[in-house]
């Protein structure tokens, strides 16, 4: 069984939705990051990033237990395990890997400084919500054109990269984003949120999630110095 050390957030559900979808059987461990927990030794002895997801899949390649952290590492990791998701030829698998690395590089460190200057920084600074919201619309952009052409990111098979990318998606409103700008996306993203491993990915753990608009220890954890202490 593999362990999982994660919480309810998009990179956490990109975990939970993977496993889900193959079937894979996994224990979760709640990782609570507004309590500090990702700064524990014992979970920087499997993620040294202090970031979550993490897993300890006790049947390694080498029969050894395998930890692994960083949500796309763990993408491919599984799908390389259970043989789908990532393609059937090199052609697809590299077409997977390069949109795989579009969500990791772009989508998710854009959407989260929007998510984080139109929500949760303390001051409002017109210059910087402007700059990701932008960056945002221009991603989803993006995508759109590239399902205005394909089932799915990688083509017409669902992969990993849908995989990486949807749970982002989820927070469209908190981006400022309008679906009737990307009918394409919108498409993709309707058909994906009805599948049944990802109704099931999405609720784990999400009632553990809590608000952090009133939470100055949590927003410490997560903005604040601690986030820098040496460790």
């Amino acid at each position: 069984m593999i362990d999982v050390y994660s919480a309810a957030t998009p990179n956490g559900h990109k975990v939970h939705i993977m496993l889900e979808e193959c079937g894979l059987p996994y224990r979760i461990h709640h990782i609570d990051i507004g309590a500090g927990d990702q700064f524990k030794p014992e979970f920087l002895a499997v993620s040294p990033n202090n970031k979550i997801p993490a897993i300890v899949d006790p049947d390694g390649p080498d029969g050894k237990p395998m930890p692994l952290f960083e949500s796309g590492a763990i993408l491919v990791y599984l799908a390389s395990k259970v043989g789908k998701f990532l393609g059937d030829s090199d052609r697809d698998k590299f077409t997977t890997l390069q949109w795989l690395m579009f969500q990791m590089g772009g989508v998710g460190p854009m959407l989260g400084q929007a998510h984080h200057f139109r929500i949760y920084a303390p001051e409002k600074i017109n210059y910087a919500i402007n700059r990701y919201t932008n960056e945002t619309k221009r991603l989803y952009g993006v995508i759109d054109k590239q399902l205005s052409k394909n089932a799915y990111l990688a083509g017409d098979q669902y992969t990993i990269a849908d995989i990486a990318t949807f749970p982002w998606t989820r927070s469209w409103k908190n981006q400022g984003i309008d679906w009737d700008d990307y009918p394409h996306a919108k498409r993709w993203f309707d058909e994906i949120s009805e599948r049944p491993a990802v109704k099931r990915g999405v609720e784990v753990l999400a009632n553990a999630r809590k608000s952090l608009a009133d939470d100055p220890k949590a927003k410490e954890m997560l903005f604040g110095t601690a986030q820098y202490a040496k460790r």
